[in-house]
């Protein structure tokens, strides 16, 4: 059972700052690890927090031997009520820039509060002392991250920082969910404008497109999901992905299939394929945008495939 804070031993109080620093040194070198590839400056940021956090780790063992002895009770975090629970972020690859720094952020301000309230606590006055410096150097962390940015990160840095982010935000964002937009917007004319001219009614059409619109995005979906698991490629949670890629294919079909709700049959496919002809012009663009793919060849090859399947469906529907 965990144990509240007023009822540790001075040792107790020791040992669990020991392991307070080690893990915190851990975590600072698995973001050093997960950041270098990507973010290098930063990467070396987080190098010197954790050499910083073994200095202070040799200092409070130093202190524990003078006191009690060459035995340190392992004490944990999760051993004490009134910690605050972290996610293990830096178990995830790739790392985001934003989040390990906030994760950063909160380690030190919790670690902080923690020698402050074990000041209060111990008698010895060098313990004291000692927590009280701890204490400083925790909260002059944030400094100290400030001062190392202005060495590290030039506007170069910066910039080839933000390149990667995006580079990660395409690979993990983009990259799945156009995917399914163009597979739910190109897949699903065939089956909706084949119902909508076979049968010249629009509620059948609606449901043949309800249909190949949630059974294409719940394909696409697992399809995506089951394709890597990011750990190699950098592309992120399968499942996020899966879950981006699955939702873009079904509002893709669900696009050109919402007008046959109207009960004008000729009025709803007219409005179908203006929905169909911005939804290509989105699909060009975002692969402009984000792929750097030329507008008007991307328009081109998406426009030419969605004529192809959209005459295929008309074709069938007609036959």
């Amino acid at each position: 059972m965990a144990k509240n804070f007023k009822e540790l031993s001075e040792p107790e109080i020791l040992a669990l700052a020991i392991s307070l620093e080690e893990t915190d040194g851990r975590i600072y070198s698995d973001f050093a690890e997960g950041l270098k590839a990507d973010f290098p400056a930063t990467s070396c940021i987080f190098k010197k927090m954790e050499a910083e956090e073994g200095q202070h780790r040799r200092f409070l063992i130093d202190e524990f031997r003078r006191r009690f002895g060459d035995h340190i009770p392992l004490i944990r975090r999760e051993d004490v009520r009134g910690f605050v629970t972290h996610k293990p972020v830096w178990l995830v690859r790739p790392l985001g820039i934003s989040t390990v720094r906030k994760q950063a952020e909160i380690m030190e301000t919790e670690t902080r509060r923690f020698y402050e309230r074990a000041m209060q606590t111990v008698t010895d006055a060098s313990t004291r002392k000692l927590l009280g410096d701890l204490a400083e150097a925790e909260r002059g962390h944030e400094v100290l991250a400030g001062s190392i940015e202005e060495e590290h990160l030039t506007p170069d840095v910066k910039a080839e920082e933000e390149r990667a982010n995006r580079r990660l935000f395409v690979l993990q964002i983009v990259q799945p969910g156009l995917a399914g937009l163009m597979d739910g917007s190109v897949s699903t004319l065939a089956p909706v404008f084949a119902a909508a001219f076979a049968t010249q009614n629009t509620h059948d059409a609606f449901l043949v497109g309800m249909a190949a619109s949630v059974g294409a995005g719940i394909s696409m979906g697992f399809a995506e999901a089951l394709s890597d698991d990011g750990s190699m490629t950098g592309r992120g949670k399968p499942y996020l992905r899966g879950f981006i890629c699955g939702l873009m294919t079904i509002a893709g079909g669900i696009g050109h299939t919402v007008p046959y709700l109207i009960s004008d049959f000729h009025f709803a496919t007219v409005v179908a394929v203006a929905v169909v002809i911005i939804e290509l012009l989105a699909i060009s663009f975002i692969r402009k945008r984000y792929m750097d793919t030329p507008f008007l060849a991307a328009a081109f090859q998406v426009i030419v495939g969605g004529i192809l399947v959209f005459a295929a469906g008309i074709l069938i529907g007609s036959a």
